[in-house]
């Protein structure tokens, strides 16, 4: 069977394409086995493939998950080099809450979209491009996105608020492509009855999109380049939703 497999990152530079079409001779396939097989055909990579995801109808599959022909697959590795490939289009979620752009981000606009009657508190996270990091300058970021299922997980993360904290709204806009230094690469718009819960969820929501949103990020500084995952430590996007 044929299985084309969607590379991000490090990986599509690595293995050269950002979409293969791997042939594969066995009759029953999972997720371990796709990259151990994926390992031996591409040993340059198999140190990326064996640390990353395999994701199947943009949802993490567990190893033993299986795999078939008319599957969409993508490999989505937590860091590590490459060149990223920028999509200039605008994508939303059929509510319009959620939205992965290359556009710039208007605050205004994605608190807009929380604002309702019944609702005292509404809280607007900006996440920005900081240009010193101890010693070392940032000339910008690079963003790229699995576009599809970063929006199914930014959904994953309003309908965790709302069962959380009932009756919650929440909007998230994040930016692909290039974001020059204090420009917002993410926007994240909170509204609730009353401020506690407002103030929780607020923090939740940019947490759980470290952990589990497809989006890695691109460090240009003065003297050379990195990519990096979007979470601070272990990148786990399998892990249930919890407040620490």
């Amino acid at each position: 069977m044929i299985i084309t497999i969607s590379l991000f990152a490090g990986l599509a530079d690595r293995i050269g394409t950002s979409s293969l079409e791997f042939a594969c001779n066995e009759n029953e396939l999972n997720a371990d086995r796709l990259k151990e097989l994926l390992s031996q055909d591409y040993p340059a990579a198999a140190s990326l493939i064996s640390v990353s995801f395999v994701a199947v109808n943009q949802e993490y599959a567990a190893g033993n998950s299986p795999i078939s022909e008319k599957d969409e697959v993508a490999l989505i590795p937590p860091v590590s080099g490459g060149e990223p490939k920028p999509d200039l289009q605008h994508h939303a979620s059929e509510d319009g809450m959620y939205v992965i752009t290359h556009q710039e981000l208007s605050i205004d606009q994605v608190t807009t979209k929380v604002i309702t009657a019944n609702h005292g508190a509404v809280l607007t996270f900006t996440g920005t491009t900081r240009e010193m990091t101890g010693e070392q300058r940032t000339i910008h970021l690079e963003y790229e996105a699995y576009v599809p299922m970063a929006l199914a997980k930014l959904q994953q993360i309003g309908d965790e608020i709302n069962e959380k904290w009932p009756g919650t709204r929440c909007a998230i806009s994040h930016r692909i492509g290039l974001v020059k230094i204090a420009e917002a690469s993410v926007v994240i718009a909170v509204s609730s009855p009353h401020r506690a819960g407002c103030y929780e969820a607020s923090r939740y929501s940019i947490e759980r999109l470290k952990q589990i949103v497809p989006i890695w990020k691109k460090e240009s500084w003065e003297d050379g380049t990195e990519w990096k995952g979007h979470g601070l430590g272990p990148w786990d996007p399998s892990a249930p939703g919890e407040l620490s």
